[in-house]
């Protein structure tokens, strides 16, 4: 493995977790956010900057682009997100990076009570030596996913500089909207046009992922009865109360994030806004399997119903939308993909770890629609909150991993 990337990879992410790109499950629109076409721009100037051709921005927020191949073989194609997740502060992200990390205690500048410890994350530990970055403590990181991005850059930049080494046709993918499960358009596989492909979406070192969960998501609306409260005796139905009985109703000690692993499914509230005349809550629904998940939705359309039934006067209304399903449905029938991904990764001498991820990646919509990819390792850890980090050294490992494939899909 070639130390030569880290330079590389250090300024990109750092350049791209700085941009503010969160994604917004309110609207309506793709990308989802007008922010995130600051990111759209900047990729599709850098592709054109390294050379990549084909360049496209779709009308949905995909950035497009092709690494034209030397050699005869299936057109190969990676993919990331480029918008962050909207569960925590991402603006004004500042990253840093802590050099030769000691192995001790990593504090925060601007959240100085905040510590990020190898006592409660051993992953860490293992870093000794390594490039460490972070962001402030005020903000999430954004290497969920621009640490895929930064290393999907970095080894196209080296195979364009390096026409002589042997690969196949390569198309590149940067998608928005992953963090609300609407990365990948109905149109996007067609512009794809790959044989299969990869996300660099997961996360320690030697990851190559088929199996992921299937995934639903249920709108909640509860409208009860306004009236001032001093004329309420008798009158007011309180949205909120309503709303409560319904969140302690759950299975709360079986059957959500906190309380599960595993092949063990949830069912999680994520948002809950509104007043006592109206509330909206936002549940995810998870399971691996086809059926878990369906009885997940029953449980909560049961609750919905009862809760509803024991109050006339207000409506509860349960809408369930399919997201996204575990993509180990379709990748088991053909695991070329996957076994190539676990030979390159043999090749840079790591061994392969393919465990069931508990969450999903563009990947899964793309592999049910017909373009198998599986997930592949950026190094990232603790995404979705302040103490997210990410080692430049696995960042590096991600990248040599990427040329590899291209080499090992070569028909020789």
């Amino acid at each position: 493995m070639s130390a030569t990337f880290a330079p590389d990879l250090e300024t990109r992410l750092t350049r791209y977790c700085a941009v503010d790109s969160q994604s917004d499950a309110l609207s309506p629109t793709s990308p989802s956010t007008t922010i995130q076409w600051d990111m759209i721009r900047l990729l599709e100037a850098e592709l054109r900057e390294i050379g990549a051709e084909e360049v496209e921005v779709t009308d949905y927020g995909a950035v497009l682009a092709t690494v034209p191949g030397t050699a005869p073989g299936p057109t190969v194609g990676f993919c990331a997100h480029f918008d962050t997740a909207p569960q925590y502060n991402a603006t004004d992200v500042k990253p840093r990076v802590i050099r030769g990390y000691n192995g001790g205690d990593i504090t925060y500048p601007d959240a100085p009570d905040l510590v990020l410890s190898p006592k409660d994350f051993p992953y860490l530990a293992e870093k000794q030596g390594h490039d460490i970055v972070t962001a402030s403590g005020l903000t999430l990181l954004g290497a969920d996913d621009k640490a895929g991005i930064a290393i999907i850059m970095t080894a196209a930049k080296h195979l364009i500089d390096n026409p002589e080494i042997a690969r196949p046709k390569i198309r590149i993918a940067f998608t928005p909207d992953e963090e609300i499960g609407r990365g990948v358009d109905r149109r996007l596989p067609e512009d794809f046009a790959c044989d299969f492909a990869y996300t660099y979406d997961g996360a320690e070192v030697g990851e190559v992922i088929y199996e992921t969960f299937s995934a639903d998501i249920a709108h909640v609306t509860v409208t009860g009865v306004s009236i001032h409260p001093g004329q309420a005796t008798g009158k007011l139905v309180s949205a909120i109360q309503l709303a409560s009985k319904v969140i302690t109703a759950l299975p709360a000690h079986t059957m959500t994030p906190d309380t599960t692993k595993d092949y063990e499914g949830f069912i999680h509230c994520t948002d809950m806004t509104g007043d006592a005349a109206e509330m909206k809550l936002t549940f995810i629904l998870r399971d691996f399997e086809r059926d878990g998940l369906a009885q997940k939705g029953e449980i909560l359309t049961k609750i919905c119903d009862a809760v509803g039934a024991s109050e006339p006067r207000a409506q509860i209304k349960c809408e369930i939308t399919e997201q996204y399903r575990n993509m180990r449905y379709w990748l088991e029938n053909d695991m070329t993909p996957v076994e190539l991904a676990r030979d390159a990764t043999r090749a840079l001498g790591v061994e392969p770890i393919s465990v069931p991820i508990r969450g999903g990646t563009d990947g899964s919509r793309l592999t049910e629609m017909g373009v198998p990819t599986p997930n592949l390792f950026t190094g990232m850890q603790c995404i979705h909150g302040p103490l997210e980090w990410i080692s430049v050294q696995d960042m590096e490992v991600a990248t040599s991993l990427m040329l590899q494939i291209a080499d090992k899909a070569v028909s020789k």
